[in-house]
């Protein structure tokens, strides 16, 4: 499980590779954090305090470049969208 941890990684890539490594067949991976381009006050936010701060780190993926990544790594995937955050649930 990973609330709001995924954004302050600085390698996105590796995190999920990672976490998908260490998943169980079988097992769910159930995360939620910030993907850019839902809104723009919300992007501004994370772009001009958030990331100079150091509580995000770039690069943020979109709706459809996280989508992309977890349908690579796992079976099922069950995503839900509200507004710059999105919710979902893996199945490896």
């Amino acid at each position: 499980m990973s609330m709001n941890g995924f954004h302050a990684f600085p390698d996105k890539k590796k995190a999920f590779k990672e976490t998908n490594r260490v998943l169980k067949k079988g097992g769910s991976f159930i995360a939620c954090f910030y993907i850019r381009g839902k809104s723009k006050r919300t992007d501004w936010l994370v772009k001009n305090i958030l990331a100079k701060k150091g509580w995000f780190t770039p690069p943020f993926p979109t709706e459809e470049q996280l989508l992309g990544i977890l349908h690579k790594l796992y079976s099922k995937v069950e995503y839900y969208l509200d507004g710059s955050m999105v919710y979902f649930r893996c199945v490896k």
